[in-house]
């Protein structure tokens, strides 16, 4: 190594209390400007995006991602935090904002402790804490009915009644094994069409350089060729015909493949330039089952699945095993192609698959059949949503995707009361040792409920909460007391769940800094 390399950059070391204190500095930024989007009284934020355009949304999670320091070490701290709010999102689509104030408060609450007990013993009694708060969740989950997905829809779009019933409709009509998207209209008007697909779960964006919309980090293919290669792709020879094809047509190709590091770069190269319109997905499932999951793909496209161990010629891969989709839309967590099902191709199928249902006793396999069936006779709704200026369509669909991951994970897990009173009843309920860590724990979960009292202006109500009943809290909208989950005032459990985890995973990192190396700003 040659330290006198003068084109290294030169770093800048921050120790102790002025590191903590100007990473606080930065946590505490990042939560006040989030904070103030959560609840039914949250206020927007007004920010510039990277050409200096004002842009207007009441998303936690653009909010977050907006947000960058000019201060070195309160930007580390910022950024620290932003990945428990992305933890979040990746997991449960929504709960930005509740994962921020959390991970905020516990910090905050670590320094009125600290000194108390050893880092060590603090931290154990932070996750004590936390698994008790967990189990005290899943106790008071219940399932969501049609009235309560059609509240959390409601809630997570700033209680905007017209789209959460819109939502609402378009998870009752794909039913239980589709999925619902969100994409702009091109019109005023927001509306649901369904059409045929398929979700291909764990098959996400695998490079930045693949993305179409890098603003919803997703990559969105119209009428894509579909390759489906079930051998590992060595060198770019090997589908060298498919891609000239595909060059030459102008069209776009979705590889569901595992490519070598030099066939995946070159593409990726080519994407770049601009020579080809391409995404690269890994292959679905696992194990014995990935065979059929591609073998459903291959007949719901069209394709035929290319196969090495099966005695497929792998040196020159032609056109004609090429399947086709009306669409496919990848972003950080699964892949959606919308297909033109052929319900009598598909008969025959589906009813193999229901037979192996029937028969299969093991529950391992139940399953891996379940979710073939799922995929084979799913439905995809899109939510077109319209508006009159494209700021206006920028803040409905950012509202909206928050919305469809929380009415999806209130389908899959069920609900607890919202409004913050779900994690206020654990830290009044969960047994309290007297430790430093479980009293950080439990005085910081308190904190979502108290900002969304604060963004209505009624922090005098937070003395009231002693004299609840559990389940019960405060309605910003009229003031009163309320039964939430009875006035369908609820937020999924998946999304509490999230939020305080990967809140605490950071904030229990963070507390252990001290000391902090950035680069130096000219």
């Amino acid at each position: 190594m040659n330290f006198n390399n003068t084109n290294s950059i030169v770093k800048d070391l921050t120790f102790n209390k002025k590191a903590k204190s100007k990473i606080m500095k930065g946590v505490d930024k990042l939560a006040r400007a989030v904070g103030s989007t959560l609840g039914a009284s949250g206020k927007c934020v007004i920010y510039e995006d990277t050409m200096g355009r004002p842009v207007i949304t009441k998303d936690g999670v653009t909010v977050a991602e907006s947000v960058v320091l000019m201060d070195p070490v309160e930007n580390i701290g910022a950024t620290l935090v932003k990945e428990a709010a992305s933890k979040t999102v990746e997991e449960a689509g929504d709960g930005t904002t509740t994962a921020t104030i959390l991970a905020h408060s516990i910090l905050s609450s670590f320094h009125e402790y600290e000194g108390w007990e050893s880092l060590r013993n603090i931290k154990k009694g932070i996750d004590y804490s936390t698994e008790r708060v967990l189990e005290y969740l899943e106790k008071i989950t219940i399932p969501a009915d049609d009235r309560l997905i059609k509240h959390v829809a409601k809630i997570s779009c700033n209680n905007d009644e017209t789209l959460g019933n819109l939502i609402a409709e378009a998870y009752e009509k794909v039913g239980k094994n589709g999925v619902v998207l969100m994409e702009g209209s091109e019109d005023e008007q927001t509306h649901i069409e369904i059409v045929d697909g398929v979700e291909l779960h764990g098959c996400k964006i695998k490079s930045p350089h693949l993305l179409t919309d890098k603003d919803n980090h997703k990559s969105v293919l119209e009428d894509p060729y579909v390759l489906i290669v079930d051998s590992p792709v060595e060198n770019v020879r090997k589908i060298q015909t498919i891609l000239e094809y595909i060059i030459k047509g102008g069209k776009s190709l979705l590889i569901i493949a595992e490519l070598e590091q030099q066939p995946f770069a070159t593409l990726l190269m080519n994407k770049v330039k601009g020579n080809i319109k391409v995404n690269i997905i890994d292959l679905p499932g696992f194990g014995p089952s990935k065979r059929d999951t591609l073998e459903d793909i291959a007949l719901m496209t069209g394709a035929k699945v290319i196969s090495e161990e099966l005695g497929d010629d792998m040196d020159m891969i032609s056109p004609d095993v090429l399947g086709r989709a009306k669409k496919s839309v990848t972003d950080k967590r699964s892949t959606i192609l919308t297909v033109d099902k052929d319900p009598k191709i598909l008969k025959d199928r589906i009813k193999s698959v229901e037979k192996k249902i029937k028969e299969t006793k093991d529950k391992y396999w139940k399953g891996l059949h379940q979710k073939r069936l799922a995929m084979l006779s799913g439905l995809v709704g899109i939510i077109k949503v319209g508006a009159y200026s494209q700021v206006e369509r920028k803040e409905k669909m950012d509202r909206v995707e928050d919305a469809l991951y929380a009415t999806k994970a209130a389908i899959e897990e069920g609900v607890v009361p919202g409004g913050g009173i779900a994690l206020l009843n654990a830290a009044n309920i969960v047994e309290n040792n007297g430790g430093a860590g479980e009293l950080i724990l439990l005085n910081a979960i308190q904190a979502p409920f108290e900002k969304v009292l604060e963004n209505a202006n009624m922090m005098e109500r937070v003395s009231w909460a002693e004299s609840w009943k559990e389940g019960e809290g405060i309605d910003v909208t009229c003031g009163c007391t309320k039964h939430m989950i009875t006035e369908g005032i609820v937020d999924p459990l998946l999304v509490t769940k999230s939020a305080l985890k990967y809140a605490v995973s950071v904030a229990k990192t963070i507390m252990s800094a001290d000391c902090v190396i950035s680069n130096v700003r000219e």
